[in-house]
């Protein structure tokens, strides 16, 4: 299955609005079993949050963001997953 990294704008997220967020998510994620949530990175200093998502198509992870409310700003497929063990 496709990997997707999701790059959201959202400067000034409170911690508040992170959990509402975080649970909108899942909410609209358990209608969409296709779509699995991996992880998500939070820069507050640069006011985005970087997730990682499996899904078919990046139509469904624009879909999901639609349906959470949720800012979809860059999405990129993930060609290549690498790890400093592999050089070692």
């Amino acid at each position: 299955m496709p990997r997707y990294i999701i790059e959201r704008d959202v400067p000034g997220l409170t911690p508040e609005q992170l959990e509402q967020a975080g649970r909108m998510s899942n909410a609209v994620l358990d209608g969409m079993p296709e779509v699995r949530w991996i992880r998500s990175y939070v820069s507050s200093a640069e006011g985005k949050i970087y997730c990682e998502y499996d899904a078919p198509s990046i139509e469904l992870i624009l879909e999901h963001a639609r349906r959470a409310g949720l800012p979809a700003n860059r999405v990129s497929e993930v060609s290549m997953e690498i790890s400093p063990a592999m050089f070692r």
